[in-house]
């Protein structure tokens, strides 16, 4: 399945054979320290910067009903966000992984976005688009 926004996201989970636990990395765009005039400038027009991730959370589908009840929830955090990256826990013998289970999974998916090794992770935009990087 082709997965063009958080609707196509929730529907490929749930077809899964087992349950599925989704991790959210809620990240912003930022200007690194020391950056060049070239670098501003890109970055003022929309393109460059660096990723710092700010909220990390795992949902099961029972949690989720759409991306505008999960958006909601992560502005109650206070922390503004640009873009978010997802991905998901398998679980076994029809059994959802738990939120300790999830701990690792979200602390590499940090370490990715800060490495800038994002290919595997999907990525939505603010209004739950998908996000190509090239």
């Amino acid at each position: 399945m082709n997965i063009l926004n958080f609707d196509d996201l929730l529907t490929a989970a749930g077809q899964q054979a087992e349950p599925q636990l989704l991790l959210f990395v809620f990240a912003k765009a930022e200007l690194p320290e020391g950056a060049t005039d070239e670098q501003q400038k890109n970055f003022t027009a929309g393109s460059g910067g660096a990723l710092t991730p700010v909220i990390c959370v795992d949902k099961s589908l029972d949690e989720l009903t759409d991306f505008v009840s999960l958006t909601a929830e992560s502005e109650r955090t206070g922390q503004d966000w640009d873009l978010v990256f997802v991905s998901s826990l398998s679980g076994h013998g029809g059994i959802i992984p738990t939120t300790e289970q999830s701990e690792q999974p979200l602390q590499m998916m940090v370490q990715a976005i800060h490495s800038g090794k994002i290919a595997s992770l999907l990525a939505l935009d603010k209004q739950g688009q998908t996000l190509s990087f090239y």
